[in-house]
């Protein structure tokens, strides 16, 4: 159960009812998880779901990496919410199963195509190490240019801050679905 009380769409503010509608109105088609808990602060929801509409659906990177991405940010959050939305997304972009499962678990995937071994060596190095070496940022810029590695931070620092918000507001998962990292 989350930390904060459900709104009730009938009774949102009209500023919080314009944000409702932009993010219903638009590609996500529904207002879920963290961006119900933004919603509580209409400015807030307002400024992040355009930058999340953004980082999600607008920058150069291809599906398949923007959820590659994703991925490596929720399962450094070990954010259940955010992994449970963006495996199945992740897998139908082209992302290998296996790869995926192994996110998930911490272990280091398999990923043979050199755009996701660039991206995925940048998160997790990013992440776990509040910085990035020479050499992997070379990798990064080699396979994407500088547009593709700042929009890449763009995607981490946006789904940093779902996953933050799933964790702090302890968001739940929707209702029958299973914890992705009970077994962590």
């Amino acid at each position: 159960m989350s930390r904060v009380p459900d709104l009730v769409v009938e009774n949102l503010s009209a500023e919080q009812r314009k944000v409702y509608d932009a993010i219903t109105s638009g590609p996500r088609g529904a207002v879920q998880g963290p961006l119900r808990v933004w919603l509580h602060s209409a400015e807030l929801a307002d400024r992040a779901q355009a930058l999340g509409a953004f980082c999600r659906f607008g920058t150069s990177l291809p599906p398949r990496l923007s959820e590659l991405a994703i991925l490596v940010t929720g399962a450094f959050w070990r954010a259940g919410f955010e992994w449970h939305a963006h495996a199945p997304i992740g897998i139908k972009a082209g992302l290998d199963a296996a790869a995926v499962e192994a996110i998930r678990t911490g272990k280091t995937p398999d990923l043979p195509r050199p755009d996701e071994a660039a991206v995925h060596a940048f998160a997790k190095e990013l992440l776990e190490t509040r910085g990035v070496s020479d050499q992997t940022y070379g990798r990064v810029v080699a396979e994407l240019g500088h547009k593709g590695a700042i929009e890449l931070v763009g995607i981490l620092g946006y789904y940093g801050l779902i996953s933050m918000t799933i964790k702090a507001f302890e968001v739940p998962l929707p209702a029958g679905a299973p914890e992705p990292f009970a077994d962590l």
